[in-house]
């Protein structure tokens, strides 16, 4: 399970409505847990994709640099996010294949609709879906 504050959980869907037709990504931070998360705050991290209409990549400096920050803010990462502006509302297999922190949760925002956000942890093999709480 993954618990957000409404707070990052409302974050996330506005940072993909401004992303309009790019894939918005970054970090999820709060208390990260073995079967049990939570999100208290969404780091936004650029997009630096060649094709950010269809993918999404963090250059490697500016998620160290983000890390650091929340980190230094008293948080865990607890995962990633990313959104699907016209893609599946489930991981696609370029999101697996580009996976690389096991026990951690990649969040989806997908705009088929209305918004939806699920999550799923990274096995090291596979993605298996987790359910997302919201905190009012």
């Amino acid at each position: 399970m993954i618990s957000f504050t409404r707070a990052a959980y409302d974050e996330i869907v506005y940072q993909g409505y401004d992303g309009g037709d790019e894939e918005i990504c970054g970090i999820l931070a709060g208390e990260h847990g073995e079967t049990e998360s939570h999100v208290a705050e969404v780091y936004p991290v650029d997009n630096a994709a060649e094709t950010p209409q269809i993918r999404y990549a963090m250059d490697p400096e500016e998620q160290l640099a983000v890390t650091e920050e929340l980190e230094a803010a008293g948080h865990e990462v607890v995962g990633f996010y990313h959104s699907h502006p016209s893609g599946p509302t489930h991981p696609s297999e370029t999101d697996a294949d580009r996976a690389t922190w096991p026990g951690y949760s990649y969040a989806i925002c997908a705009f088929d609709g209305y918004p939806f956000l699920g999550s799923w942890r990274w096995t090291g093999d596979e993605f298996e879906g987790e359910r997302v709480v919201v905190e009012e």
